[in-house]
């Protein structure tokens, strides 16, 4: 009687796994890029800009890969939102040097996102919080609004371009908080289920 084998497991070193260390490889090269010409607006503003949108679109592209071809591993699930938060954050960090963004945003919207992932990894290793079309649409809303911010188009649109970059970071930052609240609620109710089952 033959026994049954365990499933192959994928290894660390696979194509999303690359992809996302890339990414985080990427981050110092673009906040130099976006910081070099010390808010002059010039070529290394659009590449900068450019390198954004590329390196944060992969976050989906990674993700799609890893469960279409099940090589989705626990060092993917580590590095990922790492990376998204050192790609972000670098982007926030970067434009409020330049004072094109105020800190108090830049300050709200990284505290719930290390705050959020620290909570994850090590408060909730045992119990899953299924993502919310919310948290979904946080995400899009923070990579719409930051690459807005980070391309100069102003130089191309004229002044006006700032109201627009201003309203959609404004709903990116109200989705962060409301998101990060929602991730709070949801943890507690499932924590409170786990307990009431254990006793």
């Amino acid at each position: 009687m033959a026994t049954p084998t365990a499933p192959a497991t994928s290894s660390n070193w696979n194509l999303p796994n690359i992809i996302t260390v890339v990414r985080i490889l990427l981050a110092p090269l673009f906040f130099w890029m976006l910081l070099a010409d010390n808010g002059a607006d010039g070529a290394l503003r659009w590449w900068a800009a450019a390198l954004f949108i590329v390196a944060i679109a992969t976050d989906g592209v990674d993700g799609a890969i890893a469960r279409k071809y099940n090589l989705v591993t626990d060092l993917g699930k580590l590095l990922d939102p790492i990376a998204d938060k050192i790609l972000t954050g670098a982007a926030l960090i970067g434009l409020s040097i330049l004072a094109e963004l105020p800190w108090w945003v830049t300050v709200i919207i990284l505290v719930r996102e290390i705050g959020i992932t620290v909570f994850r990894f090590f408060m909730l290793s045992d119990r899953v919080i299924p993502a919310s079309r919310g948290g979904k649409l946080k995400t899009i809303a923070q990579s719409v609004a930051i690459s807005l911010a980070l391309l100069p188009l102003w130089l191309v649109f004229g002044d006006w371009i700032h109201w627009v970059n201003g309203i959609t970071m404004t709903i990116a930052l109200v989705l962060t908080v409301y998101t990060g609240v929602e991730y709070l609620v949801a943890a507690r109710r499932v924590s409170r289920q786990a307990e009431s089952n254990q006793s």
